[in-house]
């Protein structure tokens, strides 16, 4: 995978409690207002063309406590994660800055202070897209792992 944008926040817990939904929420709260601000002015950034606000994505592990007792059993409280939206190239730190400080006024929440603009170079790497509950994501971390194993990665 080449290098992409990318707002990010990182936390830990169950995906499937109430509080999870804020993560995303920010991202989102952030990504739109990028994507709306850029449309409505009149001088754009080089490069700029309207965009549709990219599918939320996700990186998982387990907190360092979990893995040194992990029995096959997952314990989801103890699940880590990067949530993240990738942005289009033209969109630079300095108004992202601008973005997130407008959206602390619009839509105040603690976790905005969470929410960063990284720069992701990933390289070789296995992804799919997971439809369906969390419940299952396990099937589709199998079937990853088991196409890494079969190429040798």
């Amino acid at each position: 995978m080449p290098e992409y944008r990318y707002v990010t926040i990182t936390g830990q817990g169950n995906p499937n409690s109430a509080y999870f939904s804020a993560y995303i929420g920010a991202l989102y709260a952030v990504s739109y207002a990028i994507k709306m601000t850029l449309k409505k002015r009149e001088t754009k950034p080089k490069g700029y063309i309207d965009y549709t606000v990219y599918p939320l994505e996700g990186v998982w592990d387990i907190t360092e406590e979990a893995k040194k007792v992990y029995d096959g059993t997952l314990d989801k409280d103890e699940l880590v994660f990067t949530l993240m939206i990738r942005q289009p190239n033209f969109v630079s730190v300095k108004f992202f800055k601008e973005m997130l400080e407008l959206t602390k006024k619009k839509k105040p929440t603690k976790l905005l202070n969470k929410v960063k603009l990284q720069n992701l170079n990933e390289g070789k790497c296995v992804q799919m897209l997971h439809i369906g509950p969390y419940d299952d994501e396990p099937k589709s971390f199998e079937q990853m792992e088991a196409f890494a194993v079969a190429n040798n990665w």
